[in-house]
């Protein structure tokens, strides 16, 4: 086994060439081995183990530093980099992240886990690095999905005005969770079709530059002319390639599973100034049949039999997601003039369904979260009500718009917040527990929280027939497993839902967490009423003033963040009505939520059953 020696990227660097190849079907055995049992990001590590390796054989992390995009790929680069004992727990509780993170290790140089950012923060370390004085390369390697993300752009654009010594690795798989869309997925596709002519094109290149670098500096004239026969002979070849354009230096297509010709290239690379970009084409899933052939399923996926790739669990009550999707249909069935709208989630946020049964009503607008919701404003401006389906820690992304374009203008766009909550294994990057906070402060919105399956269908029926903005907040993975509904209640804006009465003290559940609330007042010894909020905002005051005075103690129970959160909206409104009450809030105090299984963290902040039951008997004590 040539893995268990491989400590460090200097233990790789003594292998030789022709031995890497069977490192690599090593590290592709322990990582569907290992994934198989923790579950999380599978196709997208498979696809880059020989372009892993050959960075770290060529370059020198953490001297020279590696920016991962999204970071759901750099599985590899954990394994080479000294995590590999500790490999097994990753995502799981206390074990190593899915995802790069600064405190981890020395070679995660940067924290990531949303699309789009490599380059901005590549670039940025470039920038420290110069103004320093300081040598060394910078890499950020970019899915072709994340480059339908327009910060990508903004960072390509300013690095190639700089000139900055700066290489962008772009992973050409022809897919982000689900396939590519859009012109910029279309021209890197057309790319990778133009193999032959690369050779040619890179090496008219290299002779022109060097029959720049001949002519003296006082002969400008012909300096320009050069320059000017340079940009016709590279637009011949390459069709006017938009990366040159750009100030970059493009090398590729070269094939991302050969690891020989990766070396090769990155040595060349290496030698290299200024901005650079090596475009690389692997296959999302590469060496496990299953995952080739499915790599949207195996992009992010639970525990499977490794062997067949089949699930290790039978699929149980339908997910918040996969209700959604059908209610969408549904509602589109019935009115043509709602639209459904994903940012590259059309599995994961259950908006596939729509796309299958209503193609010209979904829009699949790539990783652009600002974009998908000024899209969605301009559409509501003309006539229609879109449904935009994001997690809620993408739609963090997009505030501006929210604010600016949606809600500014009283403009009748859906936000459907998935993934509300914490979301488990992914950890800090992917929990939405931001959302009340930031959302509620903003005039104009309506906030519906759901708490069972068909609550939020008479949510989302609710949403799109209100004329302004609304957000319905949902979790991830299922609910209760209440029947769905074949017809919907439009559900009177700014009414609560009284789930249980009682005198000793009052738990306002917001979504979800008005089940653990039920669970909870069921078995206290005390006499407790139990308030389905659904609307966040506006709150149904006369409830909840009614049993704040009736029993005299107030409990808020939030899946959310408690700095400016849910509990804080019935504190402020009973404080301006001028209701005396005890009130005590339970939610997530002011820090980043570690990675962990969602029973575990609920436990550790006090948000299941048991701890909704201590809460309460601290509210009814003396």
């Amino acid at each position: 086994m040539l893995l268990e020696n491989i400590d460090s990227p200097s233990d790789l660097k003594r292998l030789s060439i022709a031995e890497l190849p069977k490192l690599a079907e090593e590290i592709r055995e322990t990582i569907i081995k290992t994934v198989s049992v923790t579950g999380g990001h599978l196709a997208p590590n498979l696809g880059v183990v020989e372009l892993t390796i050959a960075m770290h054989y060529v370059f020198n992390s953490p001297r020279d530093k590696f920016v991962w995009d999204v970071g759901h790929q750099c599985y590899v680069h954990k394994l080479l980099t000294g995590r590999k004992e500790r490999f097994g727990t990753i995502r799981q509780y206390k074990g190593i992240s899915g995802f790069p993170k600064m405190c981890e290790s020395e070679h995660d140089v940067f924290g990531t886990g949303h699309s789009s950012t490599s380059i901005s923060a590549a670039l940025g370390i470039a920038q420290a690095r110069d103004t320093k004085g300081e040598s060394y390369k910078v890499l950020a390697v970019i899915g072709d999905g994340a480059m339908t993300g327009g910060m990508s752009f903004e960072a390509l654009n300013q690095a190639g005005h700089r000139g900055t010594d700066l290489v962008v690795v772009l992973n050409d798989n022809f897919m982000s969770i689900s396939p590519n869309v859009g012109a910029m997925s279309f021209y890197t596709n057309r790319l990778a079709k133009k193999v032959p002519n690369w050779p040619v094109y890179n090496r008219v290149r290299q002779d022109i530059y060097y029959l720049l670098s001949q002519i003296p500096p006082e002969q400008k004239e012909l300096v320009d002319t050069v320059r000017r026969l340079r940009e016709a002979a590279l637009a011949v070849l390459t069709s006017g390639l938009v990366f040159e354009e750009l100030g970059f230096t493009y090398i590729g297509p070269i094939d991302g599973h050969d690891i020989s010709k990766l070396i090769e290239t990155f040595e060349s690379v290496k030698k290299m100034r200024g901005p650079v970009l090596v475009h690389v084409i692997t296959q999302k899933g590469k060496g496990c049949e299953y995952a080739e052939d499915d790599a949207p399923r195996f992009h992010g996926c639970a525990p499977f039999d490794p062997e067949s790739g089949k699930p290790s669990k039978p699929k149980g009550k339908p997910a918040f997601q996969d209700v959604f999707g059908e209610t969408l249909v549904e509602l589109v069935r019935q009115n043509k003039r709602i639209v459904g709208i994903t940012a590259a989630m059309p599995s994961g946020t259950g908006t596939i369904k729509l796309a299958e049964a209503f193609p010209e009503n979904f829009f699949d607008v790539g990783i652009a979260e600002q974009h998908a919701v000024t899209f969605a404003a301009g559409m509501a401006a003309n006539g229609l009500h879109p449904v935009f389906a994001v997690y809620s820690s993408f739609l963090q992304r997009a505030y501006d718009q929210v604010i600016h374009d949606v809600c500014l203008q009283n403009l009748p766009v859906t936000f459907a917040i998935d993934r509300a909550g914490i979301v488990g294994d992914d950890g800090p990057t992917h929990h939405g527990v931001f959302d009340i906070s930031f959302l509620r402060s903003v005039p104009n919105l309506v906030i519906m929280s759901a708490s069972n399956e068909p609550q939020l269908q008479d949510m989302l029926y609710t949403a799109v027939k209100h004329n302004g903005p609304v957000a319905v907040r949902y979790p991830r993975g299922s609910g209760p497993g209440l029947p769905l509904k074949k017809e919907f209640n439009e559900l009177p804006i700014g009414k609560a839902h009284l789930m249980k009465d009682g005198k000793d003290v009052v738990i306002i559940g917001a979504g979800v967490m008005a089940n653990v609330a039920l669970e909870a007042a069921k078995e206290s010894k005390h006499s407790v009423a139990v308030i389905d909020p659904q609307y966040l905002k506006p709150l149904d005051e006369t409830l909840i003033i009614e049993y704040a005075k009736k029993t005299g103690r107030v409990l808020t129970v939030e899946d959310g963040v408690l700095a400016g959160g849910f509990g804080s909206e019935v504190l402020e409104m009973l404080t301006a009505r001028g209701v005396e009450a005890k009130v005590h809030c339970l939610g997530y105090p002011d820090e980043f939520i570690e990675h962990g299984a969602p029973e575990i963290l609920l436990a550790q902040y006090g948000l299941n059953k048991e701890g909704v039951l201590k809460a309460i008997e601290r509210l009814c004590g003396k």
